[in-house]
């Protein structure tokens, strides 16, 4: 800390406050500190970003009671992520659904609510989907491995899951999305009772990098894991499903057959 002091032309209790979160930092302040250590451009960038989002409370904090309370560390951590990997069991994972999937699924999860209401959840999660695209800092790189039953378990219109459908065979082909199918026939996998699950992982070349964080979520909350053999275990459950899926090219003939077959339907 003094060599970093000396370095920046700061006081340590200023440096000490900074590292310890006491007070939040400034961008620039951030840049600074980062070149004393020796980051990368990458990390530089992504820490600028999180320096202003930190400062601005997250743009997930002026939505309100749309976005719960336990939900928005996971919001703010997938916007810190540099590679997410997902696997679903049930649904379409949020930051890959059309408007006309996301809304039946808020409608059927939250009758109680006002149209209103109900578009401010469809704003936060059109809102996430952002960070695929952002430039600055770099976008994450997201894998996706669904359960075919996600595919094959329909909207109400049958012709809105075909244009999901399609949705998903468009966002396969971005750079910085992967997106793999397991099969009802793929059998059993290792750890299959963990059902659906999120791997973050996070910028390693700085100082004190955040853990990779495993997350899971529910109708009433959320479990975070960042323990070596909480990881352990939920890689062990991805190489497994990384075994058993289809690859890319297998899994978009598939979504393709069944979308046909949606809007057949339709």
């Amino acid at each position: 800390m003094s060599a970093a002091a000396k370095e920046l032309e700061w006081s340590a209790p200023r440096i000490w406050r900074y590292e310890t979160g006491q007070v939040p930092m400034h961008p620039n302040d951030v840049e600074a500190m980062c070149r004393v250590y020796g980051a990368t451009r990458e990390t530089i960038e992504t820490m600028r970003a999180l320096a202003r989002e930190t400062k601005a409370h997250g743009w997930w904090h002026s939505y309100g009671s749309a976005i719960k309370d336990w939900f928005k560390l996971y919001v703010g951590l997938e916007a810190a992520a540099t590679r997410i990997r997902h696997y679903e069991v049930n649904l379409v994972p949020g930051l890959l659904q059309t408007v006309d999937y996301m809304t039946e699924v808020i409608a059927t999860d939250h009758p109680q609510l006002s149209e209103a209401e109900r578009r401010a959840k469809v704003e936060v999660r059109l809102h996430r989907q952002r960070l695929l695209a952002r430039a600055i800092p770099r976008a994450p790189h997201l894998e996706v491995v669904l359960d075919e039953a996600v595919l094959r378990r329909p909207l109400r219109d049958r012709a809105a899951m075909g244009r999901q459908l399609e949705a998903l065979l468009v966002a396969g082909q971005r750079h910085n999305v992967g997106l793999r199918v397991l099969p009802l026939s793929a059998g059993v996998f290792r750890w299959a009772q963990a059902g659906t699950f999120t791997v973050l992982e996070f910028p390693t070349d700085v100082r004190e990098p955040e853990p990779t964080t495993i997350y899971m979520d529910g109708p009433c909350g959320a479990v975070y894991l960042d323990k070596a053999h909480e990881i352990q275990t939920y890689e062990d459950a991805w190489r497994s499903l990384g075994e058993r899926a289809r690859g890319a090219d297998e899994s978009r003939e598939l979504i393709h057959a069944i979308a046909r077959e949606m809007t057949d339907e339709a």
